[in-house]
């Protein structure tokens, strides 16, 4: 990022004006206009106290710290993954804090590692509420972005926050200023991978594509399996459960995906022998994990081994025990079930 694009960034997010930045530095209003604009650049005696008045530093304003790569973004955000799995998810934010710190200006950084961590703590047992506040205030950064994918993407994030939390209104606005269509890039970039005969980058892109497709349509018919039974459709649920298992095994999605529909229906249902026997599938697929490079689908997808079906199994676990969790109430009363669920709590352990 430019100095000029840094100036214009930093003085709003302190929510200045052009006019205020000129009149503590001792300038004129078009003069700071000029430095946004990059058609000239403030005196170099000027730079100390123009990034103390941003809250910055002269590194950062003098863009000395350039921007990640995505490949270093991803390897930062693996590093990520194995710290809280080894050391801990205090330990995954310090990381993570540090290296925005040294990033300021780096979106792409910004978005997926609140995105990461959001994945990690979900799956924590002990969910410390000032962390899901840091990562909501990395969104509402990130949703201030030049890049316009960045800023659409931690929008969409916001949004769920905020129907969440019923506040309708903030959601209604997020959701206005997201566009209607964008073309994609990824697509286009396939295209020209494919006319050069890069065969591997061009399968990678259409991997991830198919995968990130796959993964939203299951998603939504999980929804779709939940409205329809809130509706007391029971047919409709049960055919839509139906769909939501051939799909995740068509497109060789972990096993995982393929039972989790039943069970949702059961819960709905407070269908116990349903639960048992969809935790009886879930549970195993959970420790075994997932590997999609096995599928000719995902061939050229790299995924680093993590234990992230293990942090899964045992925030599920924690969830059917916790007895403020109202929802699986009726399960609790059920010997076998809770005889299952002690058996894999032991070996979490």
């Amino acid at each position: 990022m430019k100095i000029n694009e840094i100036i214009r960034i930093k003085r709003l997010e302190k929510g200045c004006t052009q006019e205020q930045i000129a009149s503590l530095l001792g300038v004129s209003a078009p003069a700071v206009n000029k430095w946004e604009k990059a058609v000239s650049y403030p005196d170099i005696t000027l730079l100390p106290a123009l990034a103390r008045l941003l809250d910055t530093d002269l590194n950062t304003l003098l863009s000395f710290q350039d921007d990640l790569t995505i490949e270093e973004v991803h390897s930062f955000l693996n590093e990520l993954i194995s710290a809280a799995d080894t050391k801990g998810i205090d330990c995954a934010f310090a990381m993570a804090s540090d290296k925005l710190y040294e990033y300021p200006s780096c979106d792409i950084l910004l978005l997926n590692t609140a995105l990461t961590l959001e994945s990690l703590i979900l799956t924590d047992k002990d969910k410390n509420p000032e962390y899901m506040d840091s990562i909501q205030e990395m969104y509402e950064r990130a949703s201030k972005s030049c890049d316009s994918q960045v800023s659409s993407h931690a929008k969409a994030m916001l949004i769920s926050k905020y129907i969440g939390k019923k506040e309708f209104d903030t959601a209604g606005r997020l959701l206005d200023e997201l566009p209607e269509a964008t073309i994609s890039k990824k697509q286009l970039q396939s295209t020209l991978y494919l006319k050069q005969g890069k065969w591997d980058q061009a399968a990678q892109l259409i991997e991830g594509k198919i995968l990130s497709a796959i993964s939203e349509v299951q998603s939504s018919l999980l929804t779709l399996v939940e409205i329809a039974a809130e509706e007391s459709r029971l047919s409709d649920a049960r055919q839509l459960t139906d769909i939501a298992k051939q799909t995740a095994s068509l497109f060789d999605l972990w096993k995982y995906n393929i039972h989790i529909a039943d069970f949702q229906l059961a819960v709905v249902q407070k269908d116990t022998s349903g639960c048992l026997e969809a935790l009886k599938q879930m549970l195993p697929a959970l420790e075994q994990g997932w590997k999609p490079a096995h599928s000719p689908l995902y061939k050229h997808l790299s995924f680093k081994e993590t234990t992230v079906g293990q942090r899964f199994l045992t925030g599920i676990l924690n969830d059917l025990e916790d007895p403020d969790n109202h929802m699986y109430d009726f399960l609790r009363e059920d010997a076998e079930i809770q005889e299952l669920l002690q058996t894999y709590h032991s070996s979490t352990k």
